[in-house]
């Protein structure tokens, strides 16, 4: 097989993951709110919103709109979790809860780097084959990916938030493509979703690489 022109990495699940668990975080920043909840519910209750959730993607807004429906995307989700285990009405100021946590996740703190990551991409590092970010995240990964040293190996950044379409969809594989000027067969696209990312990569010429973190 020849060497790609470009390597695609998702983010969430593939090159980084969050500390613990999404529960813990929640459940964590909460108390400071004056909230207690279960930590292990809250999971549950995450997991369930987003899944039941619509694709992050806003094929009809402007550019100057996609950070406040990104914001509204996910405090409809943290909103639908504390309110699945009945905790909601905890809360004397969600809103300022929400801005709280929203914040916090653009940060380093909540994040660990997977150790694999930093010496696979160094070792890649000097090769003709560039890398891109294609992820489902929204535009906060731009300070993630800085604050966790990753920045400077990818030389594109592909999100569902500023396409307006969300993996497995095609259209953000083509994007992606188009800013290394790349053909599907030519790319290879690595992630930890089955569904969005091998699948969806696949569907759309690319080579897929399903990475199973479990």
């Amino acid at each position: 097989m020849d060497a790609p022109q470009v390597i695609f990495f998702d983010a969430v699940g593939t090159l980084f993951a969050v500390r613990g668990t999404v529960g813990e975080t929640y459940a964590r920043l909460a108390r400071d709110y004056g909230v207690t909840v279960d930590s292990q519910r809250l999971d549950r209750a995450f997991t369930e919103s987003f899944r039941a959730s619509t694709p992050p993607a806003f094929p009809d807004a402007e550019p100057s709109q996609i950070p406040q429906l990104e914001f509204e995307w996910w405090e409809a989700i943290s909103m639908t979790t504390f309110q699945r285990i009945g905790a909601f009405e905890q809360f004397s100021n969600f809103q300022e809860f929400f801005k709280q946590l929203f914040a916090y996740f653009a940060t380093a703190e909540p994040w660990f780097v997977y150790p694999d990551v930093p010496r696979t991409l160094e070792r890649l590092k000097g090769s003709s084959t560039q890398f891109g970010i294609l992820s489902n995240f929204d535009s906060r990964l731009y300070r993630v990916l800085q604050a966790l040293d990753l920045d400077d190996f990818f030389t594109s950044v592909t999100l569902s938030t500023e396409v307006g379409a969300a993996k497995p969809d095609r259209q953000i594989f083509e994007v992606a493509l188009s800013k290394h000027d790349c053909q599907p067969e030519r790319a290879w696209h690595i992630g930890d979703s089955y569904k969005e990312d091998y699948e969806g990569a696949k569907a759309a010429g690319l080579h897929a690489i399903w990475l199973d973190r479990q």
